[in-house]
């Protein structure tokens, strides 16, 4: 099977997009699986038979549990077939990353303005002083 035929799935992805956080039961993922597809057990299983005979997943027992992982070979094959297509989304990807860049770049300079107080010729000014009279004010006097 062709890994892109295996990737098609959409229920196959999420099994791996829960995989690339780390090592799940096949309990744990048949669980969020269920949830978010509405699939039988059953057919989580199915789903994870083809991604282990693809290669894609392998598979340890503990105990009663049965732990899966990635397998990252069969994903760097995928990676490598999308290679020459690269250069219709890779451009949109940096300029992405550079306005990104660009925000942050920004935001940093606007927080470290706020840190320093209000900007020369901002408008902002402290209040004038009061002017101090020889006589102290007593409240009956106000």
């Amino acid at each position: 099977m062709h890994a892109l035929d295996v990737l098609g799935d959409p229920v196959r992805r999420r099994i791996l997009e829960l995989l690339a956080e780390g090592e799940l039961s096949a309990g744990r993922i048949g669980a969020a699986v269920q949830r978010e597809f509405g699939i039988s057990q059953p057919a989580v299983s199915q789903h994870l038979r083809v991604l282990r005979e693809a290669g894609f997943a392998s598979v340890r027992p503990d105990g009663t549990r049965r732990l899966y992982a990635i397998s990252p070979a069969p994903l760097e094959d995928a990676a490598a077939w999308f290679d020459p297509f690269r250069r219709f989304w890779q451009p949109h990807l940096d300029a992405l990353a550079t306005e990104l860049a660009r925000g942050r770049r920004e935001r940093r300079r606007r927080e470290a303005g706020a840190q320093d107080g209000p900007a020369a010729g901002s408008g902002a000014t402290e209040p004038a002083p009061r002017p101090e009279t020889s006589e102290p004010t007593t409240p009956q006097e106000e």
